[in-house]
């Protein structure tokens, strides 16, 4: 077996090489050999609704009523969500809302509180 490197997005031991890539089947992050040690990207910048930076651990506050897919429910509108974690996606915003549990979120949909 050969020695291909983890993965430098979520450390997957589980890499294989593919037209010259290294490409990660649990992330599907993909990577050329020459840039394994290479300097890491600037992570990507995440705005609220007003344009305010969001960072990990921020308190928000919802500014629009949100239906909630697969249910009748919705977030109401001045809905507090503490401690954000931001993600890549199209959602970028991971975190638990009481009485709703674990969801992801647009930030246009939010303002830093």
């Amino acid at each position: 077996m050969s020695n291909l490197p983890n993965c430098p997005k979520c450390s997957s031991s589980f890499t294989y090489e593919d037209d010259g890539h290294y490409i990660c089947p649990e992330c599907a992050h993909e990577w050329k050999p020459e840039s394994d040690m290479a300097a890491p990207v600037a992570d990507k910048v995440v705005h609220d609704a007003n344009g305010n930076v969001l960072q990990n651990g921020d308190t928000v506050v919802v500014i629009k009523d949100l239906k909630v897919k697969g249910s009748s429910s919705v977030v109401k509108v001045g809905t507090k969500v503490k401690n954000i974690r931001l993600v890549d996606g199209d959602h970028d915003i991971d975190c638990k809302i009481e009485g709703f549990g674990a969801m992801q979120l647009k930030s246009e949909f939010v303002k830093k509180a």
